[in-house]
């Protein structure tokens, strides 16, 4: 997971370099997030509940949260962002508590 993640990033930069007077490549990178592809992972309350107490923020990620992100990146609000990654993980990789 963590080779193929790299490699996205750096396409994204690569690709951002590249493009960088057309087009804008950006990464939005969500934690579990309550969509069908996650159901089997959140199928119950008891491990919806143990999912969300993993995240410091203890939640888990409603599709409108990423959807939101997503309609800012591609909106001229942002037309000064390219190659960057956003993690929306609830703190899980940037918050040790």
């Amino acid at each position: 997971m963590a080779t193929s993640k790299a490699a996205l990033e750096g396409l994204t930069k690569s690709l951002a370099a590249e493009y960088a007077t057309k087009i804008r490549f950006n990464i939005i990178a969500p934690t579990i997030t309550d969509t069908p592809l996650a159901s089997r992972l959140l199928r119950n309350e008891k491990q919806r509940e143990t999912m969300s107490e993993r995240h410091p923020l203890k939640s888990i990620l409603d599709p409108n949260e990423v959807a939101a992100l997503t309609k800012y990146l591609l909106s001229s609000d942002a037309k000064s962002i390219s190659g960057q990654t956003f993690p929306i993980d609830a703190g899980i990789t940037s918050l040790k508590l």
